[in-house]
């Protein structure tokens, strides 16, 4: 099946995750599945290894689901203690926090991340923060 609207709506309300992954080919490669005025998803799949990511936040909170491989977040305010996530885990990072995601392992990792549409895309300098995350041990 080819996806003429790769986008989630009315019109189409599924989408299977090996037909994108046949569509896209291998990785890396990001293909959005979601993009409302309230809400975007996007599946994101990456080689274990791929070291393009960079260190950056965004003005709106993000979370993710690890739908396939294993993936290292390394999230402001517990730097020591990254969150390694696999299969089946989830991972929330709020606004104006600084995050660096490291896929693990030899084979691709595949997310699925979800976020309120905002602006400005990685921000790279630190802006006003709207939240902080303090861990207590």
């Amino acid at each position: 099946m080819s996806l003429d609207n790769p986008i989630l709506s009315s019109a189409l309300n599924h989408i299977s995750l090996t037909t994108i992954k046949q569509e896209m080919g291998p990785p890396p490669w990001s293909r959005a599945v979601v993009l409302l005025d309230h809400i975007a998803g996007s599946v994101i799949c990456q080689d274990g290894g791929y070291e393009n990511n960079d260190r950056h936040c965004h003005n709106y909170d993000e979370w993710w689901t690890v739908l396939e491989g294993e993936i290292d977040w390394i999230i402001e305010g517990r730097e020591d203690d990254p969150v390694q996530a696999k299969a089946g885990d989830f991972i929330y990072v709020p606004a104006m926090t600084f995050h660096h995601i490291f896929p693990k392992g030899q084979g691709p990792t595949v997310r699925l991340g979800m976020a309120l549409p905002g602006t400005g895309g990685h921000l790279h300098e630190r802006p006003d923060r709207k939240a902080q995350v303090i861990i207590k041990n």
